[in-house]
């Protein structure tokens, strides 16, 4: 197991994508924010089921700048209860790891 995680988080649209991917970059939280368009998603909202466009955004940080990255998320985030999950990194290329631990 590394120290690295990828958080994913849904949003909108590609413009607020790029907003959060910045702030979150420029405040030295996360490495690198991968913009994913043409996401669908079906999912079950406050009883009724919605099909809705979202971005996606793969977020590579440290794992204890979770609580730091998940506040800043929720700060600019417009959803209420934005995605904002965390996966383990168990192995990766020590370059690029070691590239995201002086990033953060």
């Amino acid at each position: 197991m590394t120290d690295a995680i990828v958080i994913l988080s849904t949003v909108p649209d590609a413009e607020k994508a790029a907003e959060i991917a910045r702030a979150l970059v420029e405040d030295h939280l996360v490495a690198c924010v991968n913009i994913v368009p043409g996401l669908r998603s079906i999912f079950r909202w406050e009883g009724k089921l919605a099909d809705d466009a979202e971005v996606l955004c793969i977020i590579k940080t440290a794992r204890d700048r979770f609580d730091q990255v998940a506040a800043r998320i929720k700060s600019l985030h417009p959803y209420s209860v934005p995605e904002v999950i965390a996966l383990s990194v168990v192995k990766g290329f020590e370059p690029y790891l070691e590239w995201v631990r002086k990033s953060t």
